[in-house]
């Protein structure tokens, strides 16, 4: 859990809904592309289709909406938020584009450049998550793994304490926008806040995208181009041999399978737990004879045969241990 710090969590950050409050009436200035530096943000992936289509754009109709840059040293500017008109300026080598400059501390343009990610529909789900995880850090003071720490032991504490209701109390519960226990928490505030803040649920987002940070390396890249659906990739996930999920993922990629067809062909592939079955057998059957034991103990007919079979057991490994 991040360490607590003597001023509140993102006391020195002003949220940042969107950003016309930063645009405001702000006049657009001409600045060289030359002279503009870009930053690392959210977005890692840029889809080559959706770029070239704004290239084209561009080129037709010039650069609509100012980029959004704050001052440097040298007389430099660094890109805050319009990366991809930037890159669009480059490819058609622009000399001057229409930029708002804003003086900004360098938490605050980072926290402009996640929100103005985050806030945008074609981000992919590995960026988004990995965005929401440096902007939540952003405002806790923490790095990324104890915010994932943090976040896991809100889901935990929710979901024990909804455990212990009835299944009504805690379907109302749930329904509140999942209240957190112990509230008064500030970080556990702070991540309240920073969840409304760009439109999600922090629950929501703890059970269902976290866990895609967990997938490996090779399938988080093709969700990372917006080749293969997020409910595929878990099920590819599962094949732990990576020649065969790689093989797999490319024939779900080339032939557009389904979840369905995709979960027949690993159950095709997979190899059956055959020499295990037995076993796992054998312990359900110990459970249930222990579940059942005031049963047996009080009925002849049961325990007799019961001892049958135990003696039939006890004979086979005896002649085992013989061999």
């Amino acid at each position: 859990m991040p360490k607590k710090r003597e001023q509140p969590y993102g006391a020195d950050l002003t949220p940042v809904d969107s950003l016309d409050s930063l645009f405001g009436s702000a006049v657009a200035e001409l600045v060289s592309t030359k002279n503009i530096k870009t930053r690392s943000q959210p977005r890692r992936y840029f889809d080559p289709e959706k770029l070239e289509q704004l290239i084209q754009s561009v080129k037709q109709h010039g650069i609509l909406e100012p980029l959004l840059v704050r001052p440097i040293p040298k007389n430099q500017y660094e890109l805050v938020a319009g990366e991809r008109r930037y890159r669009a300026a480059v490819a058609l080598k622009l000399e001057l584009v229409p930029v708002v400059i804003k003086e900004l501390s360098e938490q605050e343009a980072l926290q402009v450049t996640l929100v103005e990610n985050l806030q945008r529909e074609d981000l992919n789900p590995v960026d988004e998550t990995e965005g929401v995880l440096q902007l939540l850090s952003l405002h806790l003071g923490s790095n990324q793994l104890e915010s994932r720490q943090l976040l896991y032991q809100m889901k935990n504490a929710i979901e024990k304490k909804n455990k212990q209701d009835s299944e009504q109390i805690a379907e109302q519960s749930l329904a509140r926008d999942n209240v957190i226990p112990n509230s008064g928490e500030q970080a556990e505030q702070t991540v309240q806040s920073v969840f409304e803040m760009i439109g999600q649920n922090w629950y929501s987002f703890t059970c269902n995208r976290l866990p895609l940070l967990n997938l490996p390396q090779d399938i988080l890249e093709v969700l990372r181009e917006g080749k293969i659906e997020y409910t595929k990739a878990k099920a590819l996930a599962s094949l732990k041999d990576e020649e065969t999920r790689k093989e797999l993922m490319e024939q779900a990629i080339a032939k557009s399978l389904s979840l369905r067809e995709i979960k027949e062909r690993i159950k095709a592939v997979k190899p059956q737990p055959q020499k295990e079955e037995i076993f796992n057998r054998l312990d359900n059957t110990y459970k249930q004879v222990k579940k059942s034991k005031k049963l047996i103990l009080g009925n002849a007919r049961k325990r007799k045969k019961l001892e049958s079979l135990l003696a039939q057991i006890e004979k086979l490994f005896e002649v085992e241990n013989k061999r």
